[in-house]
């Protein structure tokens, strides 16, 4: 068989699975926003792409999200993190997002989704925010990077300005509104000690609520772009034990069952809409 035909096979079986669902649990990696024309973080090469002048200092990602910058070295840790506020402020969901959303809105148990991005991209698609569940928090919402309490506040109307030629910061940073200390985003990063998990922890008690209500035999599982790299979103969605459409182009196998499909998110969102419109 054919590698097109074999993909025409798993896409029809991914669309019979939705099809026949009482409820949409949707996962969503990185490459769901890249698909969106967000930057492709994997490896230090991509990085790189996004952010010329850290190669010359050798910081790769991995370097730049972690919450000792914001202590070390205030303006490039802000100049990161700026600047992929004001992207994504700008990024706009593609067509895959409105397609999740209206499959989950045709189920009796409507959806829920589980995502490792900061971006808010799902909330901007139409997905009411109660339904969203951000494991490594949101770029959208900042607290005090000592921090000297536990809260959480939105970054509406915060405005960084970035030098883009060395990517760092100009004063002035975002202060925290509390105790006038530095601020930073409301993000898990690498050995965070200080992040305020509480914003997340309410939105995993409205998940396990709703997967509770749904049942494993009433719904299926649709992972988008979710690679091993950053493997949160992978296990938790095999945890489920649900039917599984994992979409990715480079990992897209799974346990036994799982429905895997090797092509980018908005590709294999849209072959499966067609399927489901074709009867």
């Amino acid at each position: 068989m054919s590698e097109r035909v074999e993909i025409e096979r798993r896409v029809a079986e991914a669309s019979a699975a939705i099809a026949a669902a009482d409820g949409l649990l949707v996962g969503a990696g990185a490459g769901m926003g890249v698909d969106a024309g967000l930057p492709d973080f994997r490896g230090n090469e991509g990085f790189w792409r996004a952010y010329p002048p850290l190669r010359a200092l050798g910081l790769g990602f991995t370097d730049m999200a972690t919450p000792e910058n914001f202590h070390a070295d205030p303006p490039r840790a802000w100049g990161f993190y700026g600047h992929r506020l004001e992207l994504y402020r700008r990024t706009a969901p593609h067509v895959g997002y409105e397609l999740l959303r209206r499959w989950g809105e045709s189920k009796p148990l409507g959806s829920f989704v589980l995502t490792s991005n900061v971006d808010e991209l799902f909330q901007r698609a139409g997905f009411p925010a109660e339904r969203v569940l951000e494991c490594h928090g949101s770029i959208f919402h900042l607290q005090c990077a000592r921090p000297c309490g536990e809260a959480i506040w939105p970054a509406e109307g915060v405005r960084v300005d970035v030098d883009e030629s060395t990517f760092r910061a100009r004063e002035p940073l975002p202060r925290c509104p509390h105790c006038g200390g530095l601020a930073r985003p409301n993000i898990l990063m690498f050995g965070d000690g200080a992040w305020i998990p509480t914003r997340t922890a309410q939105q995993e008690a409205r998940s396990r609520q709703w997967v509770g209500d749904a049942g494993d035999g009433s719904m299926v599982v649709v992972e988008c772009g979710a690679g091993t790299a950053v493997p949160t979103v992978r296990m938790a969605c095999e945890r489920l034990g649900a039917t599984l459409v994992r979409i990715n182009p480079r990992e897209p196998s799974g346990p036994a069952g799982t429905i895997s499909i090797p092509l980018g998110a908005r590709d294999a969102l849209e072959r499966i809409a067609a399927c489901l419109a074709a009867g």
